[in-house]
């Protein structure tokens, strides 16, 4: 059975069903068509003409694609609501001549949601502002979008019996990765690759603080993710493929992937897993928002538990939302480190043979058996860690894990019809610690962009943007880009 097409099958009947079955209050079909291309010079484009747009994009110069796309919006009776959407774009020099975007259907009731199928969906749990931020460290908006059924409340909920001060949101995720035909394609001989690996996602964060009563908050919460089950092969020479690993892919591995277990009598879990511990410091003055947030990523229990006493790799944010003016409306600022990674040793034990254990050199982003957490060449995390398409040989890796960066994104509102943002963004490179950079590379890549919506073409907005990377990683490269868009409502 291909799971994608249930998935998606699903989510379709199941839509229409409770669709035509149940009263309506209210109902907006809307479309939305949108055309982006993009000139530069250098081996590379600009990195923020590729990161942070779900995997619509390409690491090439000279790029583009056309959008079209329809959502479909219910209100239903006793507080039900559904939502469904399919969006299909047509590009050039991307990883694929079709993509299908998104195509999904969310049913709610009250807080709660079940979604169905391939959808965009900006960071979460823990909230950034994704326009201006540089992502988060586990899964946001940089690679396509990974087909999933998912259950979860998307807002904070007040816990029944403490007068709003205490919420809680979370979420529960199972899928597939949609990308091992491009996998295959991109592998040179001798390369693995991976197919019909499964996906898994949950998180639980919790907020304390009542606003209405006090100016403060404060969130926190677990992000956990996994791959798990699928097929490892090998390129030949002569052009075929070996198959080479069948991961476990039963009913027993929905459960690892869940409540990670060890595999084979090792120290070592059922799996790729990787999450972050997600903590966020909310001040409230006048019309001023302040936003102090930290992402602790990890890969294993000594850095998820702080066995070693200490967590040196994350992201470190502060986000300024101002009151109304004509100029600034958002100012991010973002340090990140993923240089420590434990420490370079790396030895595991055979679980009880020794009364202790040394777990490091976690090798961020790449794994031994599910290669590279990325889907369609781009890493699911952070962009600083440059996924898999830049890779010139051919191999589903990172080659540069262990990174440090600044990052600046500013945004505003000058008139009613014209908005800007500007990102800045420096970050180091030392390679990985089991092949390191021969020595520390530098890259520094900004966006200047200013969109305009014409009050007298209500839905139209024309984006243009130029993008200047400097450094001695990716190289030198300068470009423009131009994107023009249309959403309107049919109904």
């Amino acid at each position: 059975m291909n799971i994608k097409r249930y998935i998606i099958g699903t989510a379709i009947v199941g839509g229409l069903c409770m669709m035509l079955n149940a009263q309506s209050f209210d109902m907006a079909l809307k479309y939305r068509i949108e055309t982006s291309g993009n000139i530069s010079n250098g081996t590379y484009a600009p990195l923020w003409f590729t990161a942070n747009r779900y995997g619509l994009s390409s690491v090439a110069p000279n790029t583009g694609f056309l959008r079209t796309g329809l959502s479909f919006h219910k209100k239903l009776n006793h507080g039900w609501s559904l939502n469904m959407a399919a969006d299909v774009a047509a590009t050039t020099h991307q990883t694929a001549d079709i993509v299908i975007q998104q195509l999904y259907a969310d049913i709610s009731w009250r807080c709660l949601n079940l979604g169905i199928g391939s959808k965009e969906r900006a960071g979460f749990p823990l909230v950034k502002n994704t326009h201006i931020s540089s992502g988060m460290m586990v899964e946001g908006t940089n690679a396509r979008p990974v087909p999933q059924v998912r259950g979860e409340i998307k807002e904070y909920v007040p816990f029944p019996g403490t007068n709003g001060w205490l919420s809680l949101k979370g979420h529960v995720a199972y899928g597939i990765f949609s990308d091992g035909n491009w996998q295959e394609s991109f592998a040179f001989a001798g390369e693995k690759y991976m197919k019909d690996v499964y996906y898994h996602s949950k998180s639980l964060m919790f907020r304390v603080g009542n606003v209405k009563r006090f100016p403060v908050e404060f969130e926190v919460g677990l992000l956990e993710a996994a791959q798990f089950a699928g097929k490892q092969y090998v390129h030949n020479d002569d052009g075929t493929s070996t198959l080479v690993t069948v991961m476990p892919h039963g009913l027993k591995s929905f459960m690892k992937a869940f409540i990670p277990k060890h595999y084979g009598g090792l120290y070592n879990v059922e799996g790729n897993h990787l999450g972050s511990w997600n903590f966020a410091l909310n001040y409230y003055v006048d019309s001023w928002k302040f936003r102090l947030y930290l992402e602790h990523y990890f890969e294993d229990h000594s850095q998820m538990f702080w066995e070693y006493g200490r967590w040196k790799d994350g992201q470190l944010g502060v986000e300024i939302s101002f009151p109304d003016n004509l100029w600034i409306r958002s100012f991010v600022w973002e340090g990140m480190s993923t240089k420590d990674q434990s420490g370079p040793i790396l030895y595991d034990q055979v679980a009880g043979t020794f009364g202790c254990q040394i777990s490091a050199g976690d090798n961020y982003y790449n794994n031994g058996n599910y290669l590279a957490w990325q889907h369609w060449g781009m890493g699911m995390g952070q962009p600083f860690l440059y996924g898999p398409a830049y890779n010139k040989d051919g191999s589903i890796s990172f080659k540069s894990n262990r990174v440090k960066s600044q990052h600046i994104g500013i945004e505003g509102e000058p008139s009613e019809e014209w908005a800007y943002r500007v990102l800045l963004s420096y970050v180091r490179h030392w390679g990985t610690y089991g092949y390191p950079l021969d020595k520390q590379r530098k890259q520094f890549s900004s966006l200047y962009e200013i969109t305009y919506s014409p009050k007298q073409a209500k839905g139209w907005h024309f984006i243009l943007g130029m993008g200047l990377d400097r450094g001695n990683y990716l190289g030198n490269s300068l470009g423009g880009i131009l994107s023009i868009r249309k959403i309107g409502k049919i109904l």
